[in-house]
């Protein structure tokens, strides 16, 4: 069988699950793991290079470039923008509040609790176990937008890409948006002593509209009456003041500490994923888009597996005090409905392939009258005009380029799945 159809008749949905089991070998025999997820992962770049002189779609992909690399932009903006949120939300009332504020009532903690109890222990077993993670969700879409080259999917891959990372970019920022609002006590309250080093103390901001307040009725009633913040709070306690050049305007959010050093940008990276309660959930979101991406893309039974994945990714989660059910519950909507939304901005149809359709009905009645006619070198110069249309998008492309753009394309390719493997290998 060729490796097209053998795509096409599963071969993505087993190489997909192969990696998620060959991963998970590392909780049960390391010395396999490390033995296997090499082997795996050469064969499959082996696999991937050895389709590209044979590839038909370079120059659907060269068009998609551009809108490939703005969405890459993008998301990096909103991931940055996301950062300066976690870091912010974390700082603004210091870490004695994350100390001795409760967790949130769940009652998705207590169902799951509950089915511990129900449930056979095997069963349990299977629900705790850390079988898919985020970086297992961002390499199964690299497989799945690498699967373009056998033609499983739709071209072009990067067309993929770019919603794909657009969708997340809005995903992103619309969670930043969210969970800057309103601030959250985490699920886990030890969380943010343990990995942060902001002031234990709360921002001025606080000192004066929130902490005077917080814990009498009577002063939240007479803040409604007054509508305006009436306690004397004293004197201000003064934060440090590092020297960030032009960017100090980022002080008085990030709040940073003598001991984390003068970089800004080397803050931000500490952020991770923040103590608070962030709603949404961000990895969830993760998997939401990659299983949306897995149905619309190339669908069959392999998808639901994804979807299982997800729904596992999500229980453990709640499981495990990422996040509380909400987080997971509204990650999941959003997800489907940005992506639905999304599919008119960057649909992962070749356009070609619409344009051809399009000349073709053009031309249709009097393909049907040559028929009739019996006129074949009537209908064979019809087609003709029909595969010039194809030709004439694909000769837009200098043939330079069209031979550097598939090596940098594939080079550029496998570095993002190494950078992706490696930064996102712990979740």
């Amino acid at each position: 069988m060729r490796w097209p159809s053998a795509v096409k008749c599963g071969g993505l949905g087993i190489a997909a699950m192969s990696y998620v089991a060959i991963d998970y070998l590392r909780h049960l025999s390391p010395t396999w793991h490390a033995r296997l997820q090499p082997t795996l992962w050469s064969l499959l770049a082996l696999i991937a290079i050895t389709r590209v002189r044979s590839y038909k779609h370079w120059s659907s992909e060269f068009r998609a470039a551009i809108p490939f690399v703005a969405s890459m932009l993008f998301m990096l903006a909103a991931l940055l923008f996301e950062a300066l949120s976690v870091r912010f939300v974390t700082a603004v009332l210091g870490l004695d509040w994350h100390s001795d504020t409760h967790p949130l009532p769940d009652t998705g903690q207590w169902v799951l609790l509950a089915l511990n109890e129900k449930l056979p222990g095997s069963v349990v077993q299977i629900l705790r176990a850390r079988i898919i993670g985020l970086h297992h969700f961002l390499m199964l879409f690299m497989m799945l937008a690498f699967s373009v080259l056998f033609d499983s999917v739709e071209a072009p891959g990067l067309g993929l890409g770019a919603r794909y990372m657009f969708t997340m970019a809005i995903g992103r920022l619309l969670r930043a948006i969210t969970f800057v609002s309103t601030i959250l006590p985490s699920a886990r309250p030890w969380c943010a002593q343990s990995r942060f080093r902001v002031p234990g103390y709360p921002h001025h901001w606080a000192q004066k509209y929130y902490v005077p307040y917080a814990t009498d009725a009577n002063a939240i009633r007479q803040i409604l009456y007054q509508d305006i913040a009436y306690a004397d709070t004293g004197n201000y306690i003064s934060d440090y003041h590092p020297d960030w050049g032009y960017m100090n305007f980022l002080i008085d959010f990030l709040r940073p500490t003598a001991s984390e050093g003068p970089s800004w940008f080397g803050l931000l990276k500490k952020a991770g994923g923040g103590c608070n309660d962030l709603l949404y959930s961000g990895h969830m979101l993760v998997a939401v888009l990659t299983a949306m991406a897995w149905t619309e893309a190339y669908g069959g039974f392999s998808s639901v597996l994804v979807w299982l994945l997800v729904m596992h990714s999500a229980q453990r989660e709640i499981r495990e005090r990422h996040h509380y059910s909400v987080d997971c519950i509204v990650a999941i909507y959003v997800g489907i409905l940005l992506w639905k939304m999304t599919g008119f901005i960057w649909p992962t149809k070749d356009a070609s392939r619409g344009r051809r359709l399009e000349k073709l009905e053009k031309i249709q009645s009097r393909l049907i009258q040559a028929a009739k006619d019996s006129d074949m070198e009537e209908v064979r110069e019809l087609l003709k005009e029909v595969e010039l249309c194809k030709e004439d998008s694909q000769n837009r492309v200098p043939s330079r380029l069209m031979w550097l753009f598939p090596c940098a394309t594939i080079f550029a390719a496998f570095t993002v799945v190494l950078l992706a493997f490696t930064w996102t290998s712990d979740g």
